[in-house]
């Protein structure tokens, strides 16, 4: 194990290095070169990336305080100061946020046709329209929820819409509370006769409360919304069917987390925000930090952005990304020939969504179910999509007799109610499900077919970055390697006896696995590099990953650097390494890729004095996947796979449209390509799905061979960061104060 000490101040804040990378996430939707209809899509990732934030993250940090934490992470920052943080980092995005929204997409979508109107824009026509529709459709489902000595405060579900209405009794003149819930069961976005013309519902119950209140004075009806604590703590089972029903309490305990935020209509009058704020205080449980004001948000007229998604799909050619098709590989183009036939003669190497996960993935698993000669197939499933095609082939493999074993992972976070549906189908089919290894996530990549073959028993495999799901795959980039390796197959059969019996596997012939070797062989990977640059030797790292957080990987690093490797990271999202600073990172560069598709890929490279290594596969160098996962990453050895690999990476390293520069102050900013070709990543990939196609490119192939990749390019311009820098640089210990998707 590395024990490097590192100071405090050369971290970066686990939190605020997320809440970074949704501000890169928000300036697509502030990005003019963005199509409308996908600015508005960021728009809701970014709020849907910053409800999660605050179900887990913020609602972890309130724990700790209310409980007395005083632990701290390795930047230095205590529970307390990292909300304070927090916070203010949050209401600054949220005030661009608001502005991208109603000053910059929704009048610009206006000069298109499209407009979300309010109920005192719609013509007479249209009022007698919507009050028949609020009749027939939404007034039998609403219900009202009075509060009074009769009445407690209603229980008010996570993230759910709801008007807070102020009324007055005539006959008493008392001032009384109540609330309506705006019913998820209905279209958020009510249509006009008009052509793409839309109310909000929440407008439209507004507008007829007083038929909920016969007889009542209405004050004012205003939304609101609460966020609350979602995470889950599940403890190691002794059994299986333990775990199970332990989900499916959790799952019904969350639905009762503490209340962590509180978001209001910005016209909301200030006692009925005094009296919500106070009803919320009173239903919290003693031992949780209560709501206090800091803890409320004035969100504008529009509260859950998140729904704005609904209004983004809209087909609309002119606003969109120009569609793509994604390539068939020529390995599996021939009709003759089974993707088997392909993956016996040499290893597959595919990159989703560029090249198509139908005719690799599914066709893998669909082959597998039809082929007479196949005699097993295992598959670890993480999340999959509702209408996946390797359910259903799973589903007729073990309908036909052939032995079929799937690790479903129970505690996919939020994706825990549709696991435990899927596992119940499956063994409804007769597949054999497991809950993997007790106190583990299991979030591997990994699928198995053992066919008889006419030359005896072989293993296929495909190990994987992504989920073995249809809808992801069309937008996250992914890797997936396809063997017939007996060494790896015989590796990925011991990890299946590990994750569906009793097992204490901790050696693997080739596979890095965690929590087993991943780190340690990560660890001398790195320390390999570190050694051949103090005996002199040409040394150099380059690694793709979503996240960069184990402080013993980082201080790794800094050794590397020090001692002269050459670094270069694509981190997409969380990194809490300070790239640039002399004598310590100062061969370090850190970029960040953030565009059309979700950068989920993860690929390792390291020199090795010339004989190059490539490695890919499911993890991230953050404590959770070295430790607490079940993870798998791949050596990719066939030595012509290994210039798309180089390719891709370069590609990345390249790119001056959607990369961002880290800086030694922690801020972020983003490359222009000012007088240069465009060089986006995503843009190149589309052409080719390795960025090979390099008629574009600065360099030729001997240098993108040669032992020091190119430097990374200045942006010609630097906008504003969207990290604030001087926050960051005025804390004495660790960085200070400053973002994932669909």
């Amino acid at each position: 194990m590395h024990e490097t000490p590192v100071a405090p101040d050369l971290f970066i804040n686990r939190e605020l290095s997320w809440l970074d990378f949704n501000a890169r996430v928000l300036q697509e939707a502030l990005d003019a070169r963005t199509p409308l209809l996908e600015r508005l899509k960021f728009l809701g990732i970014f709020s849907s990336n910053l409800d999660e934030f605050y179900m887990v993250r913020v609602a972890g940090l309130r724990r700790q305080v209310a409980a007395g934490v005083h632990a701290t992470p390795p930047d230095g920052m205590s529970p307390q100061a990292q909300l304070d943080a927090v916070d203010s980092r949050i209401r600054g995005l949220l005030a661009v946020q608001r502005g991208c929204l109603h000053k910059d997409v929704l009048p610009a979508l206006a000069l298109h046709g499209i407009r979300i109107v309010g109920m005192d824009d719609v013509t007479a026509d249209e009022r007698r329209t919507l009050d028949a529709y609020f009749e027939q459709h939404v007034f039998p489902v609403l219900t009202p929820l009075a509060v009074d000595p009769g009445h407690p405060f209603p229980y008010i579900s996570n993230l759910s819409l709801s008007l807070a209405v102020l009324l007055r009794d005539p006959e008493r003149e008392d001032e009384l509370f109540a609330r309506v819930k705006v019913p998820r069961s209905l279209p958020r976005w009510v249509p006009l006769a008009r052509h793409l013309h839309f109310v909000p519902l929440e407008d439209l119950i507004a507008a007829h409360v007083g038929s909920l209140f016969p007889g009542m004075s209405i004050q004012s009806a205003n939304t609101f919304r609460i966020t609350r604590y979602s995470d889950m703590d599940v403890p190691a089972p002794d059994e299986p069917d333990d775990l199970l029903e332990m989900i499916e309490e959790q799952i019904l305990q969350r639905r009762f987390g503490e209340i962590v935020r509180l978001e209001v209509d910005e016209r909301m009058p200030p006692r009925l925000r005094d009296v919500l704020l106070a009803e919320l205080r009173a239903t919290a449980d003693s031992g949780t930090l209560p709501l206090a004001e800091r803890d409320v948000f004035e969100a504008g007229t529009l509260l859950d952005v998140a729904d704005v998604l609904t209004l983004a799909a809209l087909e609309i050619p002119e606003l969109r990304d120009t569609p793509y098709a994604p390539v068939t590989p020529p390995e599996v183009r021939d009709p003759e020939r089974t993707i088997f036939d392909a993956m016996r003669e040499r290893d597959l190497l595919v990159h989703h969504p560029f090249e198509s996960f139908a005719a690799t993935v599914e066709n893998f698993l669909e082959t597998a179910a039809a082929d007479e000669n196949v005699l097993a197939i295992k598959l670890t499933l993480y999340r999959t999509s509702g209408d996946t095609a390797i359910v259903e082939a799973l589903t007729q493999a073990a309908q036909r007799g052939k032995q079929v074993a799937v690790l479903v992972e129970l505690q996919a976070r939020f994706d825990e109610i549709n696991n435990i549906n899927w596992a119940r189908t499956l063994e409804n089919f007769g597949v054999h499900v497991a809950y993997g290894v007790p106190g583990l996530k299991t979030h591997a990549k990994v699928a198995l077919v053992v066919r008889r073959d006419p030359d005896g028993i072989r293993r296929y495999v495909h190990i994987g970055s992504g989920n073995y799901n249809s809808r992801t795959a069309r937008i996250y980039t992914d890797l997936g390697l396809f063997t017939c390796h007996p060494a790896i197959g015989a590796d990925v059969s011991e990890l299946f006896n590990l994750l569906t019996g009793f097992s204490r596997q901790q050696s693997y012939r080739k596979l890095l696995v965690a929590p087993a070797n991943l780190r340690d062989r990560l660890l001398d990977l790195i320390a390999r590099e570190t050694r051949n640059a103090r005996s002199g030797k040409a040394a150099r790292i380059v690694a793709k990953m979503n996240a960069l957080v184990s402080p013993e990987v980082i201080a790794a690093l800094y050794e590397a650097s020090g001692a002269g490797v050459d670094i270069h990271l694509i981190v997409r999202g969380i990194c809490c390494l300070r790239p640039g600073i002399p004598g310590v990172s100062d061969r370090i560069r850190v970029i960040s890729c953030v565009g059309r598709f979700l950068e989920h890929s993860r690929i390792f490279a390291f020199w090795n004095g010339g004989e190059e290594e490539f490695f890919m596969g499911s993890a991230d160098w953050m404590p959770r996947n070295l430790e607490r996962r079940v993870e798998v990453v791949v050596p990719v050895e066939d030595v012509a796979l290994h210039p798309r690999l180089r390719s891709l990476l370069t590609t990345y390293l390249e790119d001056n449209r959607q990369a961002w520069d880290l800086r030694p102050d922690c801020s972020y900013v983003q490359r222009q390509p000012g007088d240069e070709p465009d060089r986006g990543a995503h843009r190149r990939l589309l052409r080719d799905p390795w960025g090979m196609d390099r008629a574009d490119s600065r360099y030729t192939t001997s240098e993108m061979r040669a032992t020091t990749l190119p430097p990374t390019p200045e942006p010609r311009a630097e906008p504003a960061p969207v990290g604030n820098g001087k926050r960051r640089t005025a804390r004495k210990r660790g960085p200070p104060a400053t973002p994932h998707v669909p």
